[in-house]
């Protein structure tokens, strides 16, 4: 082999190895450019796996990567990429320019040679198929479905030749963007989608929240209801005993009284033995006044029951303290410990059996003062009632055990019924000597309480 073979080397040889079939001695700068266009075409596909993936950023970036990746081949002065009218109606931009390292989106912008192809594109995008190529411009084509839907045009470098290659790679960026801006619609569609289920669940799961606070409020209300319709029939029928009382038992009884007082004085002037039948009357006078007496107070507490609002049990005691009894019972009420909130039905018994004991140190012992006593502790409520009245503890706890005993007979009925409504609360009650000097009744209720119908209060 010759030196210059050595230097220069075979045409035939080199034809061989790069496919360039050429007798010129310039099959060299021809194999430069052609391996120059191919590594442009690899470039470009590179640019091309690189703008379809990133659909997650949305079209807008989509259209950007594209446009940059078929500028930076072409080498090109600007280049358009537009989507035609009424196709992709989603992607958004519908058109983008890229010259001198710029995006345009504004038709007010572009230059008027890149106006022209815009509207060939947008308006009659398969001429850019059909029609030869205009000279000094390159254009590719866009299709989805084998429907036009576009177009890429660019004025290349003046420095570049153009070949079929590079048309090629051209249409496939075209299309595979109209692909990639198909799915990334999906793909924002179905996240879209996914955030407004989401957004839906949750507005579901604050609707069942809100209905069940207003079904639960609604069934609050309807028993605050069914308990102020309750109430007010029985503040009717309070005030109906308490018509009653004052318009016709009491004024018998005052009738009555007055007819003694009558005969007492009458009976005054007939003589000695007539006076000392007047004495003998002297009692009924008292009984007569006394009966008024407790008419009255139950009258007053009859109307005032209904008055007042409903309140904690040591309110209610407070308040049972004033009520007007029989004779003028002094009561003071204590309270200590942290009040426990008991039920209705429980306080309501602690209440009337305070009242029934007071009634009777007033009435049967006598009694000028009383202390009721109301201690709440962990696990139980103490109720003590102590008075400085004449009764016996022994006497009442023998008859407490005969109204256990025979409590139908109609006797000791107050007893009984204090002893019931403590045993309904599955409390005791004991009868002991007070240190004032009368009797002292104790009532000790457990915590929970019970009450009837296996339910319970007070404490968890």
């Amino acid at each position: 082999m010759s030196r210059r073979d050595d230097e220069i080397g075979d045409p035939v040889d080199l034809g061989a190895l790069t496919g360039l079939r050429t007798g010129k001695r310039s099959f060299y700068p021809a194999y430069v450019r052609s391996n120059e266009r191919l590594e442009r075409a690899v470039e470009a596909l590179d640019g091309i796996s690189h703008a379809l993936v990133r659909r997650a950023e949305g079209p807008r970036a989509l259209v950007e990567a594209v446009v940059r990746a078929a500028a930076e081949h072409l080498q090109a002065r600007w280049l358009l990429f537009a989507i035609a009218d009424g196709t992709l109606w989603a992607a958004r931009p519908r058109f983008l320019l890229l010259t001198d390292n710029r995006l345009i989106d504004d038709v007010a912008h572009l230059p008027a040679e890149a106006r022209e192809q815009l509207d060939v594109a947008r308006m009659r995008p398969w001429e850019i198929a059909t029609q030869p190529q205009v000279p000094g411009l390159v254009r590719a084509p866009m299709a989805l479905d084998g429907e036009p839907v576009g177009g890429i045009v660019a004025q290349p470098c003046p420095d570049i030749e153009v070949a079929s290659t590079d048309l090629a790679v051209m249409r496939v960026l075209a299309n595979q963007a109209a692909v990639a801006l198909y799915n990334s619609y999906l793909f924002q569609d179905a996240t879209h989608l996914r955030g407004r289920t989401e957004q839906l669940s949750a507005a579901a799961a604050k609707q069942a929240r809100d209905l069940a606070a207003r079904n639960a409020e609604l069934a609050e209300t309807q028993q605050r209801l069914f308990a102020a319709m309750q109430r007010q029939a029985l503040d009717d029928e309070r005030r109906r005993i308490a018509r009653e009382l004052h318009d016709s038992v009491t004024q018998y009884v005052l009738s009555a009284g007055m007819t003694i007082e009558v005969c007492r004085a009458e009976l005054a002037t007939m003589g000695p033995a007539a006076a000392e039948i007047a004495d003998k009357l002297s009692p009924a006078k008292r009984l007569t006044r006394c009966a008024v007496e407790r008419l009255r107070g139950a009258i007053y507490a009859l109307h005032h029951s209904s008055d007042e609002p409903p309140a904690p049990l040591p309110v209610m005691l407070a308040r049972l303290s004033t009520v007007h009894l029989p004779s003028e019972l002094t009561v003071d009420v204590q309270v200590l410990g942290t009040p426990t909130p008991l039920s209705p039905e429980a306080e309501h018994s602690i209440v009337r059996i305070t009242g029934e004991a007071l009634f009777n140190a007033a009435s049967h012992g006598h009694a000028c003062r009383a202390i009721v006593r109301l201690v709440y502790e962990a696990d139980r409520v103490l109720l003590t009632i102590s008075d400085d009245g004449t009764g016996d503890p022994v006497q009442l706890r023998r008859r407490m055990r005969l109204s256990r005993e025979a409590a139908s007979d109609g006797r000791h009925r107050g007893l009984a019924n204090m002893l019931a409504r403590a045993d309904e609360l599955g409390g005791t009650m004991t009868i002991l000597r007070a240190r004032v000097g009368g009797i002292m009744l104790r009532v000790e209720i457990p915590l929970p309480v019970a009450v009837r119908g296996g339910e319970t209060d007070g404490h968890p």
